[in-house]
């Protein structure tokens, strides 16, 4: 079994094609902790057979857990899936993907050696929830899901937060039992938002999370952050990581937020033989 290892905006994952395979030891607990450790990872994603769609993608954190998108999974899962030579079935070369939240669209925008620029369709975001200041933390922020459940605080400068302390607190608190959340730091950064997440399953504060930069992007709307532009109706902001700039866009329908994408990039790093 080969093992290959991308950076979706510094966010590192171990990915193995399992069209045709038994998987069944990776997708456990053990698995899936044993192949992160072994080549230092912050996930593991399968690329599979998908009845649905041209292709499957599951993710999984090191800890075992599943069953959450993933955003910079699902653009270093394409940018995988086109280097094996999996067929494109949407218009102009667009991947149409199967993930635990439903079905996506992905597609690659540009390439330069090792490196993808994709785009992928992101769920739509029907509620978000401000949340007073916590029983258990001294925060309030904004409750929301898109694909991993998040909570989004706004402070003046996120390089003066203690992530790891203050997201471990927040991420155990009772207002978002039993599951835990992640927890999204996010302050203006000129014409765009500066975000830093503590990821649970991983337990550590991660160089990005695809999930928590729209999370970050949707929640600076209702904050009334200025967006970076908006263009016939679409809003588009963004998103400085610990590593890297993401774009975050959508359209505004009522109180929802759809038509959401993410975009930035997927690093081919190395493979076993």
């Amino acid at each position: 079994m080969r093992f290959c290892k991308y950076s979706g905006a510094g966010n590192l994952f171990t990915v193995v094609d399992g069209r045709g395979e038994s998987m069944e030891h990776l997708r456990s607990p053990e698995g899936a902790g044993i192949v992160c450790d072994e080549f230092s990872t912050e996930g593991l994603i399968i690329v599979s057979d998908s009845a649905s769609a041209d292709f499957k993608m599951e993710f999984f954190n090191p800890d075992g857990t599943t069953g959450m998108m993933c955003g910079n999974g699902g653009r270093v899962a394409v940018s995988f899936a086109a280097s094996l030579g999996i067929a494109a079935s949407g218009e102009n070369g667009t991947y149409i993907f199967e993930a635990p939240d439903g079905l996506h669209t992905g597609s690659i925008i540009s390439t330069e050696g090792p490196l993808d620029t994709v785009r992928i369709s992101m769920k739509d975001v029907h509620e978000i929830e401000f949340l007073p200041e916590l029983e258990e933390a001294p925060v309030d922020g904004w409750r929301l899901d898109t694909g991993a459940r998040h909570f989004v605080v706004f402070d003046d400068d996120v390089e003066q937060i203690n992530v790891h302390g203050a997201g471990k607190v927040i991420r155990g608190c009772r207002e978002f039992a039993p599951e835990g959340t992640n927890v999204d730091f996010v302050s203006p950064y000129g014409r765009d938002v500066k975000v830093r997440t503590y990821e649970k399953g991983v337990e550590a504060e991660t160089a990005a999370c695809g999930t928590g930069v729209v999370a970050a992007a949707i929640a600076a709307y209702k904050q009334g952050l200025t967006p970076s532009c908006i263009e016939d109706g679409l809003v588009t902001y963004r998103v400085k990581t610990r590593v890297s700039y993401l774009s975050v866009s959508f359209r505004m329908k009522g109180d929802s937020f759809i038509d959401v994408s993410l975009t930035g990039p997927a690093t081919f790093v190395m493979c076993t033989y």
